[in-house]
Formats: structure tokens, sequence, C-alpha cells
């Protein structure tokens, strides 16, 4: 039997994880998918299948198997197809939340804006629907040491100079370190975007302000790792 003070110290060490772990997440999946057209015509590319199972459905497992809670979905394409294949997300034992954004997407940053309200003041976990990778979503930091934490991968055929250069933990458009690719997988602080006056930018002009100040940290990852976004992209991922 436990002695009390046992019973208290446990207590307080899973009262401290559950404060300090990611709670939320955040799955970019309003584009239009033009470039996966004509699947896209009919489905939004994060609800196309590959062996049986939709790209989106690759992050929701992910996800749950982080101890993530609940789940923003930003969506404007055919967006009614989402919470109809979806549901409220209690099959992987999460709580979606869809963050509508209109006829027109809002871009990641705007769209990343508009989903604050659901998101939170916490850091939170960003992915973007149309990448799959067995990257462990539980080893991102629950608190970035800057405004973000990016996921770095080398460069694939289709982006051979990469983004930006991996200096230890900085990243930097500076020419220090590694050039690679963002991978789309990320840990964000609110403030990244909460200062912003417009509802309609890219998550690009943050980050380069973050680096300036920096304030934006990385790893490089380099197990598996794809971009889906074209047809013969999928199929390779089926293949």
């Amino acid at each position: 039997m436990l002695r009390s003070t046992d019973a208290q110290i446990l207590i307080a060490r899973y009262g401290f994880f559950k404060m300090t772990m990611i709670r939320r997440a955040m799955i970019f999946a309003a584009g239009r998918g033009e470039r996966m057209r004509p699947l896209t015509d009919t489905t939004p590319k994060p609800l196309l299948r590959a062996n049986g199972k939709r790209l989106i459905e690759h992050h929701l497992e992910k996800l749950a198997a982080a101890a993530i809670e609940e789940v923003v979905i930003n969506i404007s394409h055919l967006a009614e197809q989402f919470p109809a294949a979806l549901g409220d997300g209690s099959r992987w034992n999460l709580r979606i939340h869809y963050s509508h954004e209109g006829p027109q997407p809002l871009e990641t940053g705007g769209g990343i804006k508009h989903a604050l309200p659901l998101l939170g003041a916490a850091p939170f976990i960003a992915v973007s629907a149309d990448i799959v990778s067995d990257y462990d979503y539980a080893r991102l930091p629950t608190e970035p040491a800057g405004l973000a934490h990016l996921v770095m991968v080398g460069n694939p055929p289709f982006h051979p100079h990469g983004d930006f250069h991996l200096d230890g933990a900085r990243l930097n458009d500076e020419g220090r370190g590694e050039r690679l690719t963002f991978a789309n997988i990320g840990v964000y602080r609110p403030e990244l975007v909460a200062g912003e006056t417009t509802d309609v930018f890219k998550l690009l002009p943050m980050f380069q302000r973050a680096m300036r100040a920096g304030r934006l940290e990385g790893e490089r990852y380099d197990g598996y790792w794809r971009n889906i976004g074209t047809p013969e992209q999928l199929r390779a991922l089926e293949r």
C-alpha cells in the first residue's frame, strides 16, 4: 500500500506532467490541392485514400498515440466532407474541432490565426495533412525555446535547394549550417501569428521574422518522410 507521502509525490508528479504535456494539435487541411487534380475536384486531398486509409487518418492516429486530446482541422475546399468522414474524433479517442475558413483558404498563417480561439494559449503541434512520415510526435518539445520548433528533413528531389539552414538547434537563412527542407511538422506558440493584422497570410514571413530575432529552433529528422502532392506521389505511397 502506498504511504500518503508517496501518493502525494505521485499526484504532484502526475499533475506536473499533465500541465506540461501538449494537449492540442492543428492539422492543415484547407488547401484546394490543385496539383492533385482531378482527384481533388470531388474529394479534399486530406481525405484521399492510400492503401485503404485516408491521408489525414495517419496523423489522427499518431496524434492520439502521442497523448494529444484535441485536434483542430482547418477546412475550406469541400469542407462539408470532413465532419461526415471524421466525425467528432471519438473513434481515435480525440476531440476534433473544425475551423471553417469559408470558400477561400486563409493560407497557413491566416489559418492558425483564425483557429486561435480553438487552440488556446499554450504551444500546439501543427502538421500538414498531405505529408506522411514515421516521425513520433511525442518527441516534439512541449515548450519550444523560441516561437516555434520545426522538424527539418533532407532536401527531396522536388525541392533540392531546401528552405532554411540548421546550425545546431537554431534555424537561419544566413548560410550557417546545413540547408534543409521544412517537413511541415512543428510546435508553435500562438504568439507566432497573434500580432498579425491581416487575415490571409503565409507562415514564411513569420518564420523569417522569428529567425532574425533568434527565436526559431529546429531538428533534423532522417526517418521516413514523404510529401503527397500529386497523383503520382499518391500512387507511389501505395506502392
